[in-house]
């Protein structure tokens, strides 16, 4: 498939969130309805404010520039590559706004045919993305089947995310077919205490965006044995604004009331409770957080629990754990796939 389809598409992305690119003519419509969509979506899902919206839209448009593209060409030989008589249904998870995207583009770039099943709670974006890739390369007009309520289309593959429960049920039910299963995962970060204000800024960033819903948003914190917490908490105050959310304070005030009523410990500084606790996986409003003794073995620690985290936050790689600087956990690139399944490697072998 011709790669110069997600570069156009990367480029109407970028234009949408507002970024300065230079975009054909034919597609400035394009761009300017998508980016109007932006502050329409929280109409039909709260969570999908034009904030973060636009930010999933920089993100993508990123994920998709020259050199990233080409490398990935390179690494799956997709040049000339033909398409393939294999049909993958695509269960996405509406967690946060266009998830779907990464799978898309590798079912697409795999020669497969995506059958597509949006999910109720993001429908807009991702049927306004397929739109403009069909005008991009009418081709896939036939390669992306928009699957209906009450259809049940024939596929030969499947990729579904959602949560453990669900996925235990996706598990059962296409066992027979080849697949890629998706559960629960969490994002963590690791600090050492000398990180710059900066630093926390950016800590910030992802510990906030898409309000804590998405599975690479960091839900806990490792901190020094001696750590100040109000270190963190100064450095952090410019994203207060993140309470103006309604269904985020609804979150905060109910866990807050449920620890208010069990005596259990934490901090407040009125838009997130910071809770000390062994889990990783924190509800929306509360951020966890660990002391640690030796950063060697938090580290061997972690690597034991790899199968539960999708990143892990630090300033410095921690060794055989999927690391990423501050404020890098929210633009993964095309490399970087979902619980570490190579989704390319699956396709092309479906």
């Amino acid at each position: 498939m011709n790669k110069e389809t997600f570069l156009t598409l990367g480029k109407i992305l970028g234009a949408a969130a507002g970024e300065d690119v230079a975009l054909d003519a034919q597609y400035a419509d394009d761009a300017r309805n998508l980016g109007e969509l932006a502050s329409v979506c929280r109409n039909h899902n709260g969570w999908f404010t034009p904030e973060y919206v636009k930010m999933q839209l920089r993100s993508l448009s990123q994920m998709l520039n020259r050199r990233d593209l080409e490398a990935f060409y390179k690494k799956y030989a997709l040049d000339g590559a033909k398409t393939r008589d294999v049909k993958v249904k695509l269960i996405p998870a509406g967690n946060i706004p266009l998830v779907c995207f990464h799978d898309l583009v590798c079912i697409l770039l795999s020669g497969c045919t995506c059958i597509i099943k949006y999910s109720s709670k993001d429908t807009l974006l991702p049927k306004a993305v397929v739109a403009i890739l069909k005008k991009i390369d009418p081709t896939l007009q036939d390669r992306i089947i928009e699957e209906q309520d009450g259809q049940r289309l024939v596929f030969d593959a499947i990729i579904a995310t959602g949560s453990n429960n669900t996925s235990r049920y996706f598990d059962y039910y296409f066992s027979k077919y080849p697949h890629i299963i998706r559960r629960n995962r969490h994002s963590v970060s690791v600090l050492t205490g000398n990180e710059t204000p900066d630093d926390y800024h950016a800590l910030a960033d992802d510990i906030f965006a898409y309000y804590g819903l998405g599975c690479r948003s960091v839900s806990k914190i490792y901190v020094p044995k001696d750590y100040d917490y109000n270190t963190f908490f100064g450095n952090i105050i410019d994203h207060c604004t993140v309470a103006h959310n309604a269904k985020y304070s609804d979150n905060y005030t109910y866990n807050k009331a449920i620890y208010l009523m069990s005596d259990a410990k934490f901090l407040d500084n009125n838009f997130l409770l910071l809770k000390e606790d062994e889990g990783i996986g924190s509800p929306i409003g509360v951020l966890y957080a660990e002391r640690y003794d030796d950063i060697e073995a938090l580290s061997e620690r972690l690597r034991g629990m790899k199968d539960d985290l999708q990143c892990v936050v630090s300033a410095n790689p921690l060794p055989g754990l999927p690391t990423v600087g501050f404020g890098k956990a929210q633009y993964p690139s095309l490399m970087d796939y979902a619980d570490g399944v190579d989704t390319m490697e699956f396709l092309i072998n479906a």
